[in-house]
């Protein structure tokens, strides 16, 4: 399996990448962060909220338009929503000190680009994020339209113990390097994601070996790992908020999160909430999923749920209708 696994492995990084031949459109920056749209299908029947797609920090956005067949963003153009997406672009040495509370204020001079309030939709970290977006413009006066968490990390302590311990492993080990570089690799973080099931990376090349070149799947796969193994380096701040604060403190769940003055607290938000959650999410369990006025959990993984084969008749279109009702 493993002699395989190396051959799937040597495979996939031979493999061809196509060019994008459609990039997205740039609407607003504010510094390295922009906010990013794809041309709409058609124009909308009337006003409405811009819905504002918040990706995680690690990895890149493109989970939520990876391709033209597997994309949220897409999906909600196609069904006449005002959609965008948040790029959180590339720190530098400079920005060692800008954590999760300061990506939250970064975000707010993106959605002042609109006259209407947003629905912000946050992805995994992302989703934490949009949280604490959401707290500050009902503080600044100015709530949002509605907000949805999708695979949301919220109440650390329910993490497993096993899972804290790791992180904390990896972190001892790694904290000296990032100190001197002021950033954390994103593969800081993601060698504790593949301690969760260390066979099944090695499974999943040895079977891409058996795939036919340029088949549909086999295309998906390249896509897909191109994703999962990219990605800007977290800043130290945010690395150490992530693994220090959260994992280690719950800083979220025991609610000790503010920002700016304010206290983030999911369920006291002046819009409607909705949490999605997956019940076989490795990633982000359920248990960890925030407060919010409904929730739809799904038996997909943390990735699957968002681009696989049933992401759209589970989880996208329930999305879509939700924020249909409550979008304005």
């Amino acid at each position: 399996m493993r002699e395989k696994a190396f051959a799937g492995l040597r495979r996939y990084q031979q493999a061809p990448r196509p060019q994008e031949s459609e990039p997205r459109q740039v609407v607003a920056t504010h510094g390295r962060a922009r906010l990013l749209t794809r041309e709409r299908p058609g124009k909308a029947e009337k006003p409405q909220a811009p819905v504002i797609l918040v990706p995680s920090l690690i990895n890149p956005p493109d989970v939520m338009d990876l391709t033209p067949r597997r994309s949220l963003l897409r999906h909600l153009l196609r069904e006449g929503h005002d959609a965008y997406l948040v790029d959180w672009g590339e720190p530098g040495p400079a920005d060692r000190d800008s954590d999760l509370a300061d990506h939250v204020e970064a975000l707010l001079p993106l959605l002042a680009h609109f006259s209407r309030p947003p629905v912000l939709i946050g992805y995994c970290l992302g989703g934490t994020l949009a949280i604490g977006a959401a707290a500050r413009l009902a503080a600044l006066g100015k709530p949002a339209q509605a907000l949805a968490t999708i695979a949301t990390p919220w109440d650390f302590a329910q993490y497993d113990a096993a899972f804290g311990a790791q992180i904390e492993r990896i972190w001892e080990q790694s904290r000296p390097a990032c100190d001197a570089m002021g950033l954390v690799p994103m593969e800081v973080l993601q060698s504790g994601f593949w301690s969760l099931d260390p066979e099944r990376t090695i499974r999943k090349y040895a079977d891409f070996l058996d795939l036919d070149e340029d088949s549909l799947a086999w295309r998906g796969f390249v896509t897909l790992e191109d994703w999962a193994n990219e990605g800007a380096p977290l800043t130290l701040g945010c690395g150490r908020d992530l693994i220090e604060h959260c994992y280690g403190d719950n800083l979220t769940g025991r609610g000790d999160w503010h920002i700016a003055g304010t206290r983030v607290d999911p369920a006291a938000l002046a819009c409607p909430t909705l949490a999605i959650a997956s019940t076989s999410d490795a990633i982000v369990p359920a248990a960890t999923t925030p407060p919010a006025d409904a929730r739809i959990d799904l038996a997909l993984g943390h990735v699957g749920m968002m681009i696989g084969g049933r992401a759209e008749e589970l989880l996208w279109r329930p999305l879509g209708d939700w924020i249909a009702t409550h979008g304005g």
